[in-house]
């Protein structure tokens, strides 16, 4: 691993300007962390964020913020505030390895996963955890909602989940599965939803609502007349 390969897992087709990090847990584990833009531009996911979200979301706290030595990196006053993180700079990142980041299981292993996972949420401003599977070509990826002292630094499942993927080098999304134990029906926000339409725009989304039941949407479904723009390149 060194920082090209790792920034050009970045997914920023609009400003072209790849950023990345990694954290490291108190466990000693490292987190991948790169820029993730949005055709909504505020939606955008920085780098940091990315990292800090999925190390808390694995039961892990961040401890350092590796970066390098010439890198800006959006929101890293408020994580370095929020935990303490130290700051290191280092130009080579050879000697650092990532776990695996999938879930083996089967297909019908998926509700019992999410309900396990809901346990791992972070949710102390809504208390209304929510976990979500990713299905790629290689696996499932687990996610679920991290709320931090300002919440709007924090993720929802959904975003959580597709950010891992992108962090991690992981592409071609084959489907979403989300659960939460409160609500007549679960369902993203408009935030979400807007997010899982650029990474899945005409995917298989299903529900796993809180009475047992299951419901299949797609993405078209989610957001009827969606937000894009073919003055902005990607």
């Amino acid at each position: 691993m060194n920082w090209k390969i790792l920034e050009e897992r970045s997914y920023t087709p609009y400003s072209r300007e790849p950023k990345a990090c990694i954290v490291q847990g108190s466990s000693g584990a490292y987190y991948p962390g790169v820029r993730i833009e949005n055709v909504s531009f505020p939606l955008t996911i920085p780098a940091i964020q990315a990292a800090c979200c999925v190390c808390l979301a694995d039961g892990d706290i961040p401890k350092s913020v590796i970066m390098k030595h010439d890198s800006y990196l959006e929101q890293l006053d408020f994580w370095t505030k929020e935990f303490d993180l130290e700051i290191k700079i280092q130009s080579g990142i050879d000697d650092i390895l990532f776990s695996d980041p999938f879930v083996y299981i089967e297909p019908s292993e998926v509700k019992p996963e999410l309900i396990g996972l809901l346990s791992d949420a972070i949710t102390i401003h809504s208390n209304f955890p929510v976990s979500t599977l990713l299905l790629t070509a290689g696996g499932y990826i687990s996610g679920v909602n991290i709320e931090v002292s300002d919440w709007t630094n924090g993720l929802c499942a959904e975003r959580l989940t597709i950010a891992k993927a992108i962090c991690y080098g992981i592409g071609d999304f084959k489907s979403m599965y989300l659960h939460t134990l409160k609500g007549e029906f679960s369902s993203p926000c408009g935030a979400c939803r807007q997010v899982i339409h650029e990474h899945l725009p005409d995917n298989e989304i299903n529900f796993f609502h809180a009475d047992g039941t299951l419901s299949v949407h797609y993405t078209s479904d989610l957001l009827p007349l969606s937000f894009s723009s073919t003055s902005l390149t990607k």
